[in-house]
């Protein structure tokens, strides 16, 4: 009998069978499960099965398997018979029942199940493991949930660790203490940021990641003791949210307009009020008769918390940021407008976007024009290094890279944008060392050499860096090939006697474990 409009459907009895939303599929309740969830769309399920004809002949069954099958819930063609994902998603966790499909004459022809008859399935549903689909290419499975209900957020400072692979090679991993970057800096692959604000902490999850959210069409090449991501590599990756802090915490209180935000190098007009703990409005811009405030965003022209703030606004959006002392002003008095902000204040922003322009992209430049971007973001970054700010500076080097990555120019232009890239690499390189990166430094020198394969600076820093991972071999590698095309290079002859005093030790620690495993054994 159907079931009329707004009538309530009572629970499935055992015994009792109907059809349960999945056309022509009819579900008997054998065992009712546990609990009141029910699996859902690209859920990992595992679950046993007997699959029979009405005669009662068995075509298929996991006990000849000897083990459940656990397969990703699908509503196509990888779940058959056709219909059977949906058949999953209406059961409970320990619940039995019994599942018959019509004839269909599509079956058969690369199914164990009988071609055009009438079958019976009956399923055990042992367990399933929730996948989270993330953007169109970032698949999550839970592998142990968290124990918070707060999620970080995109202005937060988290701390994980990983590991990603490549058809089974590590090809990333983090220390064991882990590594901690801001969400909105990004880290390691666009996955990566994307999926950590999904997550609680305390959290572990595995991740399958398409190229367009790993590491494109441009791969990665060898990264100290690490190998080469081909182009468009799937990546698994295996991810811990250990915890997160939430230094820039931002209440949206008017919605903005459009999907767009004003990202770094983004020209901005603001208003706001800025007040201390106690309500004490220490700087006012664009109310009361004030101009607006008019900035360019990643160029410390503001706070740090102000100015990562304001890149992910709206048009028209209006919002409160508490702003922790670290993204303040830190832990000097400092005199503004309209009263003092004492040490390790926190602050309260009353912030209204009024409009950005964004930086032009370099697909919408001339070929001169991202030339000249490139030099003068460089140049930035030579500034920032000079004054020991290795971070940004990093970052500097990288825009004006990109600058130049894809470009198509003409001879003349070809040797001046290829000395421009191995710069800006090996620069960012220097960067990395400074701040003990010394993977991601590993992997520019390699890009640089790609360029000029030559290159004594590349080789050089490139074999600093695999010392520091352990790497020796390598690293003498290297620094033959520099000595080679600079026999009389200072730096890289100091880098040798470092090498060589790094094997002594690393021999002299590896007898000492043999002598000890010796006489342990006696």
């Amino acid at each position: 009998m159907e079931e009329g409009e707004g009538e309530v459907i009572h629970p499935l009895q055992v015994g009792e069978e109907r059809v349960p939303g999945t056309v022509d599929v009819k579900k008997k309740l054998v065992k009712p499960g546990v609990g009141w969830e029910t699996p859902q769309l690209d859920d990992e399920a595992t679950f046993d099965y007997i699959g029979t004809t009405l005669s009662g002949g068995i075509f298929d069954s996991t006990k000849n398997h000897r083990k459940p099958l656990t397969l990703a819930i699908d509503e196509g063609e990888n779940m058959v018979p056709n219909g059977l994902g949906n058949c999953i998603m209406t059961m409970k966790r320990g619940e039995i029942a019994l599942f018959t499909f019509p004839a269909d004459p599509n079956r058969g022809h690369d199914e164990d199940s009988p071609p055009s008859s009438v079958i019976q399935v009956e399923i055990k549903l042992i367990s399933w493991t929730p996948v989270i689909v993330i953007g169109e290419g970032i698949f999550k499975r839970y592998i142990e949930k968290g124990n918070n209900n707060e999620k970080p957020g995109v202005l937060d400072d988290v701390l994980v660790r990983y590991q990603a692979e490549n058809d089974g090679s590590v090809v990333a991993k983090t220390p064991d203490e882990g590594i901690e970057f801001c969400v909105k800096d990004g880290h390691l692959c666009p996955a990566l940021p994307l999926t950590v604000v999904t997550m609680l902490p305390g959290e572990k999850a595995k991740l399958v990641v398409l190229p367009q959210y790993g590491f494109r069409e441009e791969g990665r090449s060898a990264s100290g003791k690490f190998p080469e991501i081909p182009p468009t590599s799937v990546l698994e990756i295996e991810v811990e949210l250990v915890s997160f802090k939430s230094k820039i915490r931002k209440k949206v209180i008017r919605d903005g307009e459009g999907p767009s935000v004003g990202d770094d190098g983004a020209t901005v007009t603001v208003t706001y009020v800025a007040k201390l703990e106690d309500g004490t409005i220490f700087e006012k811009k664009g109310v009361e008769k004030e101009e607006p405030l008019v900035f360019v965003t990643d160029e410390e022209q503001v706070i740090s918390g102000l100015d990562k703030a304001v890149t992910t606004m709206k048009r028209g959006e209006k919002a409160v940021l508490t702003i922790s002392p670290e993204y303040g002003f830190g832990n000097v008095e400092v005199q503004r407008d309209l009263a003092k902000v004492p040490q390790c204040a926190v602050l309260t922003y009353e912030v209204e976007m009024l409009d950005f322009v964004k930086e032009k992209r370099p697909w919408e430049m001339t070929n001169q024009e991202t030339i000249v971007a490139a030099n003068r973001k460089k140049e930035e970054g030579n500034l920032l290094h000079k004054n020991q700010k290795y971070q940004r500076a990093a970052k500097k080097y990288n825009q004006a890279a990109e600058c130049i990555a894809n470009g198509y120019f003409y001879d003349d232009e070809k040797k001046q944008v290829e000395a421009l890239k191995v710069s800006c690499l090996l620069n960012g390189a220097a960067c990395c060392l400074k701040l003990k990166d010394f993977l991601k430094a590993t992997w520019l020198c390699s890009k640089a050499l790609m360029i000029d394969f030559q290159n004594v600076k590349a080789l050089y820093r490139r074999a600093q860096s695999l010392i520091e991972t352990g790497d020796l071999v390598s690293a003498e590698t290297d620094i033959k090939k520099a000595l080679e095309a600079d026999p009389e290079n200072r730096e890289v002859k100091s880098l040798y006697r470092t090498l060589q005093q790094s094997k002594a030790e690393s021999y002299a620690r590896l007898y000492a474990n043999i002598y000890a495993s010796a006489e342990n054994a006696v």
